[in-house]
């Protein structure tokens, strides 16, 4: 695999702009994304898949035939299209640090914007490869063009190699991931694998097979409002209701002081006059029965304070988002085990850790298709301190052709 021909794909990528829009009801949700799919079918077609398709909605589906007569699983690949809504996508200018000698990286010099081994120890383990950064204007987009790139140098590398012997190799590319939605259309007995793997990792070595159950909290407190030189007795604050709601839940359960397996509740958004006031959070917990606990709590607390201040005055409303895929893959778990001894084989230890988050695998593992995850190379995603090495990249890529290679070999 070409390290030079791996970065000319990435960048083709990150320079088309293909944002999410998690306000937008349409999909995808901006039609800049399709920009990205009609290139993507064209690469697919030119390296020689076949069935290669872009639906209505933007999701793209390619097939490697196999090219053996043994009895292998078909095997699934997949990443998605967008990038996050958090940072601009537009315009993205990538730098190049060849030889990382383990210093500062300055990336934006006119906004004092460094890249520190003391902020980001991880950095370290870099030194002598070549680093890919942001200009500081815009995220950079590894998440998730670098595992486009990783599973389309694969495939080509395959095509290219037909003394590797493999069977049906299935690949798709999404849109609308970081906004929750990346397979809400995913098709998957059009898709036709028994197992897939989305590129969507982290650092190098990253496997992961479990993640939070995810809910979306809602809170809206109705206030009344008196013009406050008569409001003694009369006033409802819905303001301050909704702080008192806020207070209400464990500090000790905030992202900032968890980590690991440990939940938390995320407040995402607030607003309010003394009439309204609303609170938006995302519930996490890795533990079924935990995660559950703290949806009751949340209406415990809706119910404590309607009794204070009056029925209907608060309202929490719970909508559940994904669940933790473990309990589809454990079933199946040489799927984990592969990917495990794949890279083991490769020489890159395997680091089997719980995502603290939730992936389009997650949801496809629910609707039929289990599905782990694999390091993509990429850090700091979603900001202007994204970088990924290129050589983590080509090491994604031959796992995805080590990974196809021990299922012909069993």
């Amino acid at each position: 695999m070409d390290n030079q021909k791996i970065l000319e794909r990435f960048f083709k990528y990150i320079k088309i702009d293909t944002q999410s829009n998690e306000e937008s009801t349409t999909c995808p949700s901006t039609a800049k994304q399709l920009n990205l799919g009609k290139v993507l079918v064209a690469e697919l077609k030119e390296i020689g898949l076949s069935d290669v398709s872009i639906d209505e909605n933007g999701y793209i589906m390619a097939t490697l035939p196999a090219n053996t007569d043994k009895k292998v699983p078909t095997i699934g690949f997949i990443s998605h299209m967008d990038t996050a809504p958090d940072f601009s996508g537009e315009n993205v200018n990538p730098q190049i640090i060849k030889n990382y000698d383990g210093g500062n990286i300055v990336i934006n010099k006119e906004k004092n914007l460094v890249l520190t081994p003391e902020l980001f120890p991880e950095l370290t383990e870099y030194v002598g490869q070549t680093i890919i950064t942001t200009d500081g204007n815009t995220l950079l987009g590894a998440d998730d063009k670098a595992g486009i790139t990783e599973i389309m140098t694969a495939m080509e590398y395959l095509v290219k190699n037909p003394k590797i012997k493999h069977g049906t190799i299935k690949v798709g590319f999404t849109p609308d991931e970081e906004i929750g939605r990346g397979v809400d259309k995913f098709d998957v007995e059009k898709f036709k694998a028994d197992f897939a793997y989305t590129l969507d990792g982290g650092g190098v070595g990253e496997l992961e097979y479990e993640n939070f159950n995810a809910a979306k909290l809602t809170v809206k407190v109705q206030g009344r409002n008196v013009h406050p030189g008569y409001a003694k007795d009369k006033m409802l604050n819905a303001n301050l209701i909704a702080i008192e709601y806020n207070d209400m839940l464990p500090v000790n359960m905030r992202p900032e002081f968890t980590q690991g397996y440990d939940g938390f509740f995320h407040i995402l958004k607030m607003e309010g006059t003394v009439e309204n006031a609303t609170l938006v959070y995302i519930v996490r917990d890795h533990d079924r029965e935990k995660f559950e606990q703290k949806k009751k709590m949340a209406l415990e607390i809706e119910k404590f304070l309607n009794n204070r201040y009056g029925e209907g005055v608060v309202k929490a409303e719970l909508v559940d988002q994904y669940y933790n895929m473990k309990e589809k893959v454990v079933p199946v778990i040489h799927v984990v085990e592969t990917a495990q001894k794949a890279m083991e084989l490769l020489e890159i230890e395997p680091i089997v850790v719980p995502i603290r988050g939730g992936t389009d695998g997650s949801r496809l593992s629910y609707m039929g298709l289990p599905c782990p995850n694999i390091f993509a190379g990429g850090l700091n995603f979603h900001g202007k301190f994204e970088y990924i090495p290129l050589e983590s990249m080509r090491k994604a890529s031959e796992v995805i052709v080590k990974i196809v290679e021990l299922y012909t070999s069993k």
